[in-house]
């Protein structure tokens, strides 16, 4: 169809003016220095986090760092000593009888903790009748907390009457009246028992999450293959659970570290001194002998101690290529 000499002109004018570029009205509106850019978006989101880690966590970390400069007591005033109270750790020997004893423990149940986590979630990793029940089972020690545990422990250890003595004396171990809380390796053994079967359901927990993660497939080209259970448990397994273990591991050390619930409550550290932890005698340090700056400072030692354990910990175990 022919066009008008006006409808051409106005045709050719179109064709030739370029494209305008956009206002900065519709730039402003796109993001690009507006209040809705992503990085303004993004740290208004984490805005929140930052200011509970500054007010509950750094805040209070740098004022026990300053309180480990100072001779604080509990009571009473106080003055700045500098680096006194880290000096003075080097020489104090019933920390280090501390650190020692704490490494002992953690060296005691980290392995078995693995252990025993792992043949209760190869037990209930299959979707087998009873399954759910023995998960639940199994987790339900972490759920009701060393604390709880500890205080029937303490009366089911008791000499004579504890179910522990009890059922000791029935296997014909012993003669059902041993006093296992005032003995120092007694008392290390029966809080290792604990823990390990207190903890273990959580790492059974961590270890289910990843063994389900696992494709069926690749156990069934393994079994095609002629893999046995063993094969399948340590060739594909164990190598594609490398995140959970870390994970576990990682939580059982610092765990171990930082024992303080089951001790406290079984032994308070005795007999003695036997059975002291660093936390215990961080704990004693400060409110039995009021010696809050020096005990500071050895909490100050053990964060950064923590610290450096969980980094190596992490570096060990990081995935390689």
């Amino acid at each position: 169809m022919a066009l008008s000499g006006s409808q051409a002109r106005t045709a050719r004018t179109t064709e030739e003016t370029p494209e305008r570029p956009p206002t900065r009205r519709r730039r402003r509106w796109a993001g690009e220095g507006s209040l809705t850019h992503p990085s303004t978006t993004g740290l208004a989101l984490v805005a929140p986090a930052l200011a509970f880690v500054a007010v509950f966590v750094l805040v209070p970390l740098a004022f026990a760092v300053y309180i480990s400069l100072t001779n604080w007591p509990l009571i009473g005033s106080y003055h700045f000593v500098g680096l006194s109270n880290y000096a003075n750790i080097v020489h104090d020997d019933r920390f280090l009888r501390a650190v020692l004893y704490t490494l002992i423990y953690t060296a005691i149940v980290t392995l078995p903790i693995l252990l025993v986590g792992y043949v209760m979630a190869v037990v209930v990793r299959a979707n087998r009748r009873g399954s759910a029940l023995l998960r639940t089972v199994f987790f339900l020690p972490y759920v009701i907390g060393l604390s709880t545990l500890s205080f029937m422990l303490v009366l089911e250890a008791q000499p004579g009457s504890g179910a522990v003595n009890l059922l000791l004396k029935a296997l014909g171990i012993t003669d059902g009246t041993t006093a296992w809380l005032v003995n120092g390796p007694l008392a290390t053994g029966l809080i290792c028992a604990l823990v390990i079967w207190a903890v273990s359901g959580l790492t059974m927990l961590l270890l289910v999450s990843g063994m389900q993660g696992i494709p069926r497939d690749v156990y069934e080209s393994a079994e095609v293959d002629g893999a046995t259970w063993w094969d399948r448990e340590l060739h594909i397994t164990i190598p594609m659970l490398r995140h959970p273990i870390a994970m576990s591991l990682i939580i059982s050390v610092i765990g171990s570290f930082l024992a303080f619930t089951q001790f406290f409550i079984l032994t308070q550290g005795g007999p003695g001194s036997q059975t002291t932890t660093v936390v215990m005698n961080i704990y004693q340090r400060a409110f039995v002998q009021l010696q809050v700056g020096a005990a500071t400072a050895e909490s100050v030692v053990l964060v950064v101690v923590v610290g450096l354990v969980s980094a190596g910990q992490f570096w060990l175990l990081r995935e390689k290529d």
